[in-house]
């Protein structure tokens, strides 16, 4: 069987002929405005539930096996402090990838009115999703389980049930980074708390039985370790496609570029929002992007 090369069915997509106005329904009417972005997706709801399961089944081993029993209660203090201002952190960074809307384009808007609004230059082409019987703007791309087109669209993740895109990267990025850093923070800990309990009687270390502890532990650790891999490579990937600009899905498919280059910092200032401030590293500061117009086409 011969394979079709991925960037074609982009170039398929983005013929004009495509563009068939008589063929698209009314969009529906608009929701309130701010109403709540959420994708009604079984896997992705699964996948959402586990995260904070797996967050809040570290918190308990943290806390009630290794700090609370602890004698030392500046350790304990200063650690229980550490890790769960960055386990909230983590959790609603989540929240805020997850239901922040990604970029999504206006459904069904392929009209013939909608065309004639846009008072299109001569010589100017405008893209429809066959999909979704969306006007596509540039770097806009389809995603199936979202069932919309999402600019600026780097991939679809489970584990937040939503598109990662042009208003919620941010958001991602901060996710990965603190789940990276609780579970490097709890891999020491555990380090640290097998040493102690090597040292002293396994009885004084914890308040369950020494067998429950060490399951416990080794439970943490393993799942510690996972994340923190998986985490930390998507990370670096993120924070590598918002330098060059360009999205996991452009470089899969390897698209011609047709967007202007721009700094490595203007393009994190484009994610994180301007100017630069403490504001970067917190999932309730909204960034202040500076976007273009969303109804920007290619000629």
């Amino acid at each position: 069987m011969m394979l079709i090369p991925t960037h074609h069915f982009r170039d398929i997509e983005r013929k004009p002929e495509y563009l068939q106005p008589e063929k698209c329904a009314p969009p529906p009417f608009p929701g309130p405005t701010g109403a709540m972005w959420f994708i009604r997706d079984g896997c992705g709801i699964a996948c959402a539930i586990v995260t904070w399961f797996l967050v809040l089944y570290a918190e308990f081993v943290v806390l009630f096996v290794m700090l609370v029993p602890s004698r030392d209660y500046a350790y304990s203090i200063i650690n229980g402090i550490v890790f769960n201002l960055l386990a909230f952190l983590a959790l609603a960074s989540h929240c805020r990838a997850m239901l922040t809307d990604p970029g999504a384009v206006p459904k069904g808007n392929a009209t013939k009115e909608f065309i004639e609004s846009l008072q299109l230059k001569p010589g100017q082409v405008v893209y429809k999703c066959p999909k979704c019987c969306s006007i596509k703007p540039d770097r806009a791309h389809h995603c199936s389980v979202c069932k919309r087109c999402i600019r600026k669209m780097d991939h679809h993740c489970p584990w937040v049930n939503n598109c990662v895109g042009e208003n919620n990267q941010k958001y991602f990025v901060l996710f990965t980074m603190y789940i990276a850093l609780i579970s490097l923070h709890a891999l020491i800990m555990v380090g640290f708390h097998f040493l102690h309990c090597f040292e002293e009687d396994w009885t004084k270390c914890s308040s369950f039985s020494p067998p429950t502890t060490v399951i416990l532990l080794i439970l943490l650790c393993f799942e510690a370790l996972l994340f923190l891999i998986f985490t930390s490579v998507m990370f670096g990937t993120q924070v590598h496609s918002i330098c060059t600009d360009e999205t996991g899905i452009e470089q899969l498919k390897k698209e011609e570029r047709r967007w202007a280059k721009k700094t490595k910092w203007m393009n994190m200032k484009a994610v994180f929002g301007h100017p630069f401030s403490l504001g970067w590293a917190s999932p309730f500061a909204t960034p202040d992007q500076g976007k273009a117009d969303p109804y920007q086409y290619v000629v």
